[in-house]
């Protein structure tokens, strides 16, 4: 096995990146929203993946936060808030909010995990900043470090009793 996360072309694998896939014999894979398609169509893909190599145990990534950056959409799949919504409740019940982090992360999470994907890009740990490029805007789940790390927790939580890893992002931020 080489370290290395591999993309494919679309949402199908062609015979040239099956046999490259098996040759090489990659850590795993991240999809992105050309690969995705429908519910049946994306669990088809994922578990050809893991028929290439005989491992069960595959990194299959995914980049799917909720908002604005989502790769699995309605109406195939559910539409999850961006981060900034458990921000702005965190301000009225801190408590509720990182509850709300968390079941909303595992509800995502259960989405990927029925579509055989074991790896998500999320939580985003940036912590918003006067004036900084808009990229991250309404994704930071706020401005202030000790909340953005108590909802980074929750989502990571929330993820893994689904059955997803979450890979904390963008380090050292925008």
């Amino acid at each position: 096995m080489i370290p290395a996360i591999f993309g494919l072309a679309g949402r199908e694998l062609s015979d040239d990146e099956r046999a490259f896939f098996r040759d090489c014999d990659p850590a795993g894979y991240i999809l992105f929203e050309r690969n995705v398609g429908d519910r049946a169509q994306l669990r088809a893909l994922t578990d050809e993946l893991r028929a290439i190599h005989g491992r069960e145990r595959l990194f299959i990534c995914i980049d799917q936060e909720g908002g604005r950056v989502a790769r699995m959409k309605p109406p195939h799949w559910l539409g999850f808030p961006p981060g900034a919504v458990f921000d702005k409740l965190y301000d009225l019940a801190p408590a509720s909010a990182i509850e709300a982090a968390r079941a909303n992360a595992e509800a995502l999470g259960l989405d990927l995990f029925e579509a055989g994907i074991s790896v998500d890009c999320l939580p985003l740990l940036d912590v918003r900043q006067p004036g900084a490029h808009d990229v991250i805007g309404d994704r930071a789940l706020g401005a202030e470090p000790q909340r953005v790390a108590a909802l980074g927790r929750a989502v990571l939580n929330g993820l893994a009793r689904a059955g997803v890893v979450g890979v904390v992002k963008h380090i050292p931020g925008h």
